[in-house]
């Protein structure tokens, strides 16, 4: 319980100075980079003040000067600490708009460069969408979370379907990575947290050049089977349903 106080109190106060320091860097480097560089930094805070270990696997699979589209599972707040901390790589994330409107967090992302997504409003999602698209192709990775919120069992969910037009319209490799080990530190509707070690997984790229929206179903199955096979077997969830078991020729 004493570990779980001081997480939070080192969150809150990190939280504020780095979310001001970023939007303060936002200002010298317009690209985002330094504040990305402040976000890591506020990771690595968080993660040391919760007694958190993380290890991180298949590095090698990619190059940190290229450009990808990132699609991780989702477990735990935790999985944004060690994703931030440990994928050595410019990023951006592609969140909620809930989450630009914290106090300090918010702050903090827009001057990252964070890309906002309206999951209410259709038209506003696939703005936001062409966007990180075009950040992609310049140059810039980003992070998605195909399940599109944390999961509440501790298992890998359906996938939605947003982030793989993303993908698909950015031309660039879209790269599994499988996160375990975080909902077992904090649930979603959970308080008290347990440290643990957490592993990270990069699997290999998927191209996605020649990929048109008519596979988009495959590329989906096909990033959450890639995810899946590296999760214990108490987190692998269901199997992927098989409606589309080859790509479109």
């Amino acid at each position: 319980m004493l570990r779980s106080l001081l997480f939070y109190i080192v969150l809150f106060f990190a939280t504020v100075f780095c979310g001001s320091a970023a939007m303060i860097f936002a200002l010298i480097n317009r690209g985002g980079n330094l504040s990305h560089l402040i976000a890591r930094l506020w990771g690595r805070i968080v993660l040391f003040a919760a007694g958190v270990k993380v290890r991180v696997e298949g590095l090698q699979n990619i190059d940190p000067d290229q450009a990808y589209v990132f699609a991780a599972n989702h477990q735990s707040q935790f999985d944004i600490f060690a994703l931030l901390a440990h994928l050595p790589t410019q990023f951006r994330w592609l969140a909620k708009k809930e989450l630009f409107q914290l106090p300090f967090l918010g702050v903090g992302m827009k001057g990252a460069g964070y890309i906002p997504i309206d999951r209410s409003n259709r038209r506003e999602a696939l703005r936001s969408i062409d966007l990180a698209a075009a950040r992609v192709r310049e140059g810039t990775s980003i992070v998605i979370f195909p399940e599109g919120t944390r999961t509440v069992d501790g298992t890998l969910q359906s996938f939605k379907k947003g982030g793989f037009h993303l993908a698909i319209k950015s031309k660039r490799p879209i790269v599994p990575v499988s996160v375990s080990g975080t909902f077992a530190i904090l649930p979603k509707k959970g308080f008290r947290m347990r440290p643990q070690t957490v592993l990270i997984y990069v699997g290999d790229p998927v191209p996605t050049e020649d990929i048109s929206g008519r596979d988009r179903d495959w590329l989906i199955s096909e990033i959450r089977r890639r995810i899946q096979e590296k999760l214990p077997q108490d987190e692998k969830g269901e199997p992927e349903p098989t409606a589309a078991e080859s790509k479109h020729s």
